[in-house]
């Protein structure tokens, strides 16, 4: 395993394809339920010769099942938010240092080292739960920025302001993560003119707030903290790697990582650059659990790779999906 571990962190375009197919490889053999959602739509390792072929297991199957590799026991379990009354995703994790190494590369390809920051985080309905792979990231992110005014807040807005301006003052490189309520919460009650502040949302307003475009949110955002550009992270909780954008909802992957669009009545049919389908992830790093993951997202990938996330498939297209389900 630690062969292909190594190849999966200094992956690049040139030999993604063929990492990717030895990852299938491995998974198939390796977990078992997997293994059976390909075997039913008679897709293995001998008949998969390219990405294309590789089957994507639908994402509501973490909150069914435990998506692991066989023998390997789980030091972890990430779990998702969901609504009030559904059934929350699950996420076993066999090796957290696998996480912590991706996103911290991650971190770093985008933004550089943590100790470059003060990182402050506002993450209250994460903070809540307790068992978020974002708080875990976040956390780990702030010790390693070492900086004594790095930290979480839960509702302390007033606090947070008179941190803000004072690391401003001092001209101090600051990134503010925060779930989007929160920041919005933050945004209607002051204004906080910090240029040079880094603002990067995580999404997430699942009932706190009325919906509001992508656009409605920045534009709020940027308001009321002088700012010209809003950032933003794109993971999940069934995954171990991230996406970033560093403005216009444009975001970019990690190496390891790859975005592909399918169509949402056909999942098996992947689409080209430049229409808008229904999001499939591989997640090279997700190794001791599935890489390739069909979500409920839908976006406009580019040519390039990049994508920009559109919005979440509605219940009919979701039942236009079934043939995907054991």
């Amino acid at each position: 395993m630690l062969p292909l571990l190594n190849k999966i962190f200094s992956v690049t375009d040139a030999d993604f394809e063929q990492t990717a197919l030895e990852v299938f490889k491995f998974q198939f053999e390796e977990v078992e339920i997997y293994r059976l959602f390909c075997e039913s739509l008679k897709r293995t390792p001998a008949t998969t010769k390219q990405v294309s072929d590789i089957p994507f297991l639908p994402i509501d199957f973490f909150k069914s099942y435990q998506v692991i590799k066989q023998g390997a026991e789980a030091i972890k379990v990430f779990e998702s938010s969901g609504t009030t009354g559904s059934t929350p995703s699950r996420h076993y994790v066999a090796d957290t240092g696998i996480y912590e190494q991706s996103f911290l590369k991650g971190f770093d390809l985008f933004y550089g080292k943590p100790a470059g920051y003060t990182i402050l985080a506002l993450l209250p309905s994460y903070l809540e739960r307790g068992n978020s792979s974002l708080i875990y990231m976040a956390d780990t992110l702030i010790r390693l920025s070492g900086r004594k005014e790095s930290g979480f807040f839960l509702n302390e807005l007033e606090t947070l302001r008179t941190v803000l301006l004072d690391l401003k003052a001092r001209g101090e490189r600051v990134i503010l993560l925060g779930v989007t309520f929160a920041l919005l919460d933050f945004a209607e009650m002051f204004n906080t003119p910090f240029p040079e502040l880094i603002i990067m949302e995580t999404g997430g307003m699942k009932g706190r707030r009325e919906e509001l475009t992508r656009e409605e949110v920045h534009e709020k955002l940027c308001a009321a903290f002088g700012v010209s550009k809003i950032h933003s992270e794109y993971g999940m909780t069934e995954l171990l790697s991230q996406a970033y954008s560093k403005g216009d909802g444009i975001f970019e992957s990690v190496p390891w990582m790859k975005i592909i669009a399918r169509d949402v009545y056909d999942p098996l049919r992947m689409l080209e650059p430049g229409k808008a389908g229904a999001v499939n992830v591989i997640d090279l790093a997700n190794l001791l659990s599935c890489s390739f993951i069909a979500t409920n997202d839908i976006a406009k990938v580019n040519e390039n790779g990049s994508f920009e996330i559109l919005g979440r498939m509605d219940n009919a297209e979701i039942r236009g999906c079934n043939l995907m389900v054991l």
